[in-house]
């Protein structure tokens, strides 16, 4: 995962917090489900970033074990 998606995907659960907190605190339940609703879909971003990324990782290994059984 690039380091500008992470932090962007870290950003945008981190307003969800706060919009919660926010929401919490003066009663107002559409921007505290708003925030909850960010924070998951930050964290979903982020979950399929890293699968996205590991996947990679995984063909990576795959190409690098047959580059070296063609040895």
């Amino acid at each position: 995962m690039g380091v500008f998606d992470k932090a962007k995907q870290q950003a945008e659960q981190l307003a969800g917090q706060a919009k919660e907190a926010l929401g919490k605190a003066t009663g107002n339940d559409e921007m505290k489900r708003a925030g909850q609703r960010d924070q998951v879909e930050g964290k979903a971003k982020e979950a399929g970033q890293d699968i996205k990324d590991r996947a990679a990782g995984a063909v990576d290994d795959v190409k690098d074990r047959l580059r070296d059984d063609d040895k």
